[in-house]
């Protein structure tokens, strides 16, 4: 099989992982700068040009980073238009890397989620605060990834002068609120196929809040619940990704879906949990290369 991944860097580790298992399984692999490709939109498929040389690929596992979700995405559907396999569509990354609509869709399939809201004009800061039962309550840019734009504000004081800073600037916030019996820790669950496939338990640092292990938490394997695991592949569904990355609070009212992302890290998970997730999404890549239709497209 002819495998291009969509990345930007060959180095990276989730990139080298999924190669790495691919060559290991005897595919012939790319790595593909996405940003470098280009598009031709003739006749009912189209074409695409990297490096002045047609793309011919029987299917691709998108890495597309957050802030080039726009262009990655056009790239990803132009494959689709090929007719080359996908691991995740253009659809699935859109709804995952907004915050919003992927909240808008979770609580539609009613999966449990931290009570929030949303608002656009500072004229309804008051409001925000009052449908999330008032602070403590998370602050968090739909644009931010990896614990980036998330604040804790402690008082109602501090949460409207959070809130209008982020207005001032333009910018699109959810509010939710605090889920203090989390106790600053998160599950990761990696979802491959419609089962979670490897599970780790993030703690943040000292004096944090964000378990995100780019800001120094810690993270462990641990044993899912069945409510967890159940919650963590109907995320995964509801959204149309094959493969996510489903980060869950554990609340006293059950498990409750933070974040599902589409392109998720492999170093933390692999060496938290000793498992080869890289060769368990490769293995899914081959048996669904073939499939006519792609989750979420």
């Amino acid at each position: 099989m002819k495998l291009g991944i969509l990345s930007r860097k060959a180095s990276l580790y989730s990139t080298s992982r999924l190669r790495e298992a691919a060559e290991k399984r005897g595919h012939e692999v790319e790595v593909i700068n996405f940003l470098r490709c280009s598009m031709g939109l003739e006749g009912k498929k189209g074409s695409i040009q990297y490096r002045g040389a047609s793309l011919e690929l029987d299917a691709i596992i998108p890495r597309i980073g957050a802030s080039v979700t726009f262009y990655g995405t056009a790239v990803v559907r132009q494959f689709e238009t090929m007719g080359v396999y996908t691991l995740a569509s253009a659809v699935g990354i859109g709804r995952s890397r907004d915050k919003l609509w992927s909240h808008q869709i979770l609580a539609r399939e009613g999966l449990g989620l931290p009570v929030t809201a949303f608002a656009r004009s500072v004229k309804d800061t008051n409001s925000v605060i009052a449908m999330v039962g008032g602070p403590p309550l998370i602050i968090k840019l739909l644009e931010g990834t990896q614990g980036s734009g998330v604040v804790l504000a402690e008082t109602k004081k501090a949460a409207e002068s959070v809130i209008d800073a982020f207005r001032q600037l333009d910018a699109n916030i959810l509010v939710q609120e605090f889920v203090k019996e989390a106790g600053g820790s998160d599950v990761r669950c990696i979802v491959v196929g419609g089962r979670v496939v490897a599970a780790m338990i993030r703690h943040a640092a000292p004096g944090d809040f964000r378990s995100n292990l780019h800001r120094g938490g810690t993270a462990e394997a641990t044993k899912l619940t069945t409510h967890e695991r159940r919650t963590a592949v109907r995320a995964a569904k509801a959204l149309g990704l094959n493969v996510a990355g489903v980060d869950l609070l554990r609340s006293d009212r059950g498990p409750l879906v933070l974040e599902v992302n589409s392109s998720p890290g492999l170093e933390g998970i692999e060496g938290a949990t000793g498992v080869d997730v890289a060769d368990e999404i490769i293995e899914f890549v081959e048996n669904h290369a073939d499939d006519q239709e792609v989750a979420g497209g």
